[in-house]
């Protein structure tokens, strides 16, 4: 019996270390920059607030600003839209909705930027049409602070209209028709009574746009924009200035978890709750007439403009590349990111696993703290995770390389930041949340008594997760590992400086070739991005299409919704 003890105990043990280990290297890169930036000079800190710290913190400021205003409004809008009324397409809309969230930000901007700069087809139809020269007219710049926020808003609502969606499915008809009762009417109804109770799921949508955002590097360096994630960037490589752009990273990381932090406050403790005895599916709305038009509008625009046309555009553009996909070099393009992708996937998940583990089988401060440490790098760009791990391990290399020359005349070179696995490492930090987060969605599914059950028959907590837990949560482990593989692939600031000498991905070289104002090479790496994100969002479509749908309305005057036909 004894025996048996000590082993549920080192197995417990070894299960513990693990979580511990996983949560200890996602608040690595934090502390990292943190003490690199607090030991680094004072008059790299004044210069920078000289020259470039106010600019940054205005331009990251007023992308942050729109983005958040813009997703919130598509987003919401929609949802409420396809939710609670009908009109022609209601059920494709529903879906198609979610497709733009297949592109990466960049890629996007690639297209916009070919199809509406000065030689692009707009401008150039615009001259022909009107016989304008080019200085007689006035057009949009694409490549400025407006643009690169619609090209974020336009891939980045998906989130709001996700959340939203399932918020505004679950509220029952009852709050609703009390409050028409009430006298309200139905815009009335909708701003004091629905869209309070979505508030939270709408504010976690807007949160995960904003961090996006701020994190976003592709699409403001490609249109010249200056923010945080470009100075990290280009004080890293460009002015080979290690402490800049840990000071860099320090504000933006700060700025990153006040968002998550100032979310959280202004919730506070509010909270919404059905008080009846069961839930009344509220009944959609048909609407006619001009209602019914201006809603396919509000729904088929973000398809258009977010999907559709940048689809077709870089189709286009890849066409008449001339660039081959089945040659070496793109095959060996495609060969790194799967291995990336992969690598850090099942490297993820394997910690996540870990993490859920110890939190349901020992519940307590210690587990819920790691946890918790662990969904922190979601909040934190990848361009802060880079500088986090390049500074301590570039230190533990040059040590290594010290030692080593002074005792056995070995030169060991860079061990650790000229490695993949230290990539893969920024991966598992920067996606350890999305990962986690799915998994622990599956496990709250499964009974707790089904544990104590096995437990009493004799099962190591390993057992318990492997025979037990896992398939089971086959579902829910096979979308986190399809979430991070899709998501490694679109990332972009940490592999750019992280990735070994010579080691180039897809989004590597879409960045490249769109840098040096090559835009049709680029679309080639950029469709293989788009089509292999595609992946997660028709899995998100699949679970859409077979949710529970709204029973249509019979007329009445307490269903009407704001927009219907009178």
């Amino acid at each position: 019996m004894s025996r048996r003890r000590a082993e549920l105990g080192r197995l417990g043990a070894a299960l513990r270390a693990g979580a511990l280990a996983a949560a200890a290297l996602c608040l690595l890169p934090m502390l990292a920059v943190a003490i690199a930036a607090a030991t680094g000079s004072l008059d790299t800190l004044g210069h920078l607030a000289d020259t470039v710290l106010g600019r940054y913190t205005v331009t990251t400021l007023q992308l942050v600003v729109l983005v958040a205003l813009g997703t919130a409004a598509i987003g919401t809008g929609a949802a409420w839209l396809v939710t609670t009324t009908r009109f022609p397409g209601v059920r494709l809309f529903e879906v198609a909705l979610a497709l733009p969230l297949a592109f990466p930000a960049y890629v996007i901007g690639y297209a916009y930027t070919d199809f509406l700069d000065h030689p692009g087809a707009v401008q150039t139809l615009l001259r022909e049409v009107t016989g304008w020269g080019p200085r007689e007219y006035w057009f949009p710049e694409v490549r400025s602070t407006g643009g690169a926020a619609a090209m974020l808003t336009l891939v980045l609502y998906p989130y709001v209209y996700l959340l939203a969606r399932a918020a505004f499915l679950q509220q029952s008809a009852t709050a609703n028709l009390a409050a028409r009762a009430l006298g309200q009417g139905p815009w009335g109804a909708f701003f004091r009574v629905s869209l309070p109770m979505a508030r939270p799921a709408i504010a976690g949508g807007v949160l995960l746009a904003v961090m996006e955002t701020i994190a976003d590097f592709g699409t403001v360096s490609y249109f010249g924009v200056q923010t945080f994630a470009v100075g990290i960037y280009q004080s890293w490589f460009a002015m080979a200035d290690r402490a800049a752009a840990a000071q860099l990273a320090l504000c933006l990381l700060v700025f990153a978890l006040f968002l998550a932090v100032l979310e959280r406050v202004t919730r506070g403790d509010a909270r919404h709750h059905d008080t009846g005895r069961r839930h009344e599916a509220r009944a959609a709305v048909p609407l006619t007439g001009w209602a019914a038009w201006a809603a396919v509008a509000v729904c088929g625009l973000p398809v258009l403009f977010g999907f559709l046309l940048p689809a077709g555009l870089l189709l286009e553009m890849a066409i008449g590349s001339g660039q081959n996909l089945l040659s070496e070099r793109y095959l060996e393009f495609i060969r790194n990111s799967i291995t990336l992708a992969g690598t850090a996937a099942v490297v993820t998940v394997g910690a996540a696993v870990l993490l859920g583990a110890y939190q349901r089988l020992e519940p307590g401060r210690l587990s819920t703290g790691a946890a918790s440490v662990s969904r922190i790098g979601y909040a934190v760009p990848g361009g802060v995770i880079a500088v986090g791990l390049l500074v301590p391990f570039a230190a533990l290399d040059n040590a290594i390389d010290a030692f080593m020359e002074a005792r056995f005349g070995i030169d060991t070179g860079l061990l650790f930041t000229g490695s993949i696995w230290l990539l893969v490492a920024a991966y598992t930090i920067r996606f350890m949340a999305a990962a986690l987060n799915t998994y622990d969605g599956g496990q709250a599914g499964l009974n707790t008594n089904m544990d104590a059950v096995a437990r009493t028959l004799g099962a190591t907590p390993g057992a318990l997760v492997r025979r037990i837990h896992l398939p089971i949560l086959r579902p829910s482990v096979l979308t986190a590992l399809l979430i991070v593989f899709v998501d490694v692939m679109k990332e972009l600031p940490a592999t750019l400086i992280m990735r070994p000498f010579n080691f180039d991905t897809l989004a590597v070289q879409a960045h490249r070739l769109a840098a040096d104002e090559r835009l049709a090479g680029a679309a080639v790496p950029s469709l293989v991005i788009v089509a292999v994100g595609l992946l997660p969002v028709a899995l998100v479509c699949r679970s859409l299409g077979a949710r529970r749908r709204l029973p249509r309305a019979t007329p009445a005057p307490t269903a009407e919704l704001p927009g219907a036909a009178e």
